[in-house]
């Protein structure tokens, strides 16, 4: 169910393993896909479900985009039909060592750096999950001894007997909670899946001053051989902070993560070095896009939680115009009000529904002696991107870090951030 990157590979995968194979996508399957499935004698359809043929599986390869909730799925759990991930699905047919990494942000990056740092080291490594190609195209076509793998909570929610070798959870804060009937702890729970089936053998990576994370593992008696880091923690980088590429906080502990990574993988010290100060970061997340008339623009598209939100803010060195907005999946804007206090001058909000936006920093405004917030409501791309060049100063940084998902104007992040990007370079 789901015909894009995850549901053709997994559709792939399996009719190369003899399965009787059919995909159903309720949207319009994308003209790639279609040519793959046809290419590969795969049965499709688009724009529907067919009940009957779908509730009549012996098993079900689930999308992540796909709810739980949603009535057929429901109607499968209830007659018992096993429903799995792609990723749940592919690990069957694969004996490489899974290096496999999620949280609430800084996912694309780590993984990206991770792979970065084992293709340096001459591995036979394949990059899948969330960025790639998805596991179960390479497992049918490829052949690599390692996959470093990119998991959201969706992925997580449906794999069962998969075991990373390497796990990371780099950190926790509330996202998605219209996904988990609004309860943080069934996020939390979904996110610590990643530590599922693990033994001595294996290894847990994470963050241990995050306080959820904190929280959560005075609780759980996990059977991996845990790596802990942070700050406070004895420091596993082989380089100065100041020599890392990626620059912030946030990336400093990302790097740490990746650097244990590698050491458990046994990557060379003087390797893991190089690649730390070579990593070039990842599109849409703090991308420099162009300095018009003295002002700096910046891409974080990919920020769609406040807490993402709150790590690129943490970043800026000079006052900044934030452009934020989007679909809202439960937010709590509070997280970054001491950061908008101190960096910001404008906030312009882009997306059909800024209600609960102007509602909540309306209030903050408010409630703060001095500060000359200007607000500016839009709602499109266009009118936001011109607000911001209006508004901003020589010397000014205008950031896109929407704390919210696209999909209200986008079809994506990257597509948000691409428009973004195109209509910068146009003024």
């Amino acid at each position: 169910m789901g015909a894009g990157e995850s549901g053709s590979g997994a559709a792939i995968l399996a009719k190369e393993k003899g399965f009787d194979v059919f995909v159903s996508d309720c949207g319009t399957i994308a003209e790639p896909y279609r040519a793959l499935l046809d290419q590969n004698g795969i049965a499709w359809e688009d724009g529907k479900h067919s009940e009957e043929q779908i509730l009549n599986a012996d098993e079900v390869v689930k999308s992540p985009g796909i709810p739980l909730t949603a009535p057929l799925i429901q109607k499968l759990q209830a007659q018992g039909t096993p429903i799995i991930s792609e990723i749940e699905f592919a690990a069957r047919y694969t004996n490489a060592k899974m290096i496999c990494i999620t949280g609430s942000n800084g996912k694309t990056t780590t993984t990206s750096l991770i792979f970065y740092i084992l293709r340096k080291a001459g591995l036979n490594v394949g990059l899948a999950g969330n960025i790639g190609n998805s596991l179960a195209l390479q497992v049918a076509h490829e052949d690599h001894d390692y996959y470093v793998i990119e998991l959201s909570s969706f992925q997580l929610d449906n794999m069962y007997d998969f075991k990373a070798d390497i796990a990371i959870l780099l950190n926790i804060t509330p996202d998605h909670l219209d996904r988990y009937d609004f309860q943080f702890q069934n996020y939390i729970d979904a996110k610590f899946r990643i530590t599922r089936n693990q033994t001595e053998d294996d290894a847990f990576i994470y963050w241990a001053e995050d306080p959820v994370i904190d929280r959560e593992m005075k609780k759980l008696q996990l059977g991996a051989t845990l790596y802990p880091y942070g700050f406070t923690l004895p420091n596993p980088l082989p380089v100065g902070e100041e020599e890392l590429a990626l620059q912030g906080k946030h990336n400093v502990l990302n790097s740490m993560a990746a650097t244990i990574a590698a050491n458990v993988v046994g990557v060379r010290k003087e390797i893991i070095r190089e690649s730390l100060k070579t990593f070039q970061g990842v599109e849409h997340r703090l991308q420099y896009v162009a300095t018009v008339k003295g002002v700096r623009y910046i891409n974080d598209s990919k920020a769609t939680n406040v807490n993402s939100c709150w790590y690129a803010l943490e970043a800026m060195t000079t006052p900044t115009v934030l452009i934020l907005g989007g679909k809202d999946k439960g937010n709590d804007y509070s997280e970054i009000d001491e950061l908008v206090c101190q960096k910001c001058h404008t906030l312009v909000f882009m997306g059909l529904h800024n209600e609960k936006l102007r509602e909540h920093f309306a209030n903050h405004k408010s409630q703060i002696t001095n500060n000359k917030l200007q607000i500016i409501d839009t709602d499109n791309l266009h009118d936001a991107i011109h607000s911001a060049y209006n508004a901003a100063h020589e010397g000014d940084t205008v950031l896109l870090s929407p704390c919210c998902a696209s999909f209200d104007l986008f079809k994506s992040y990257e597509d948000r951030g691409n428009q973004f990007m195109e209509a910068v370079r146009k003024l």
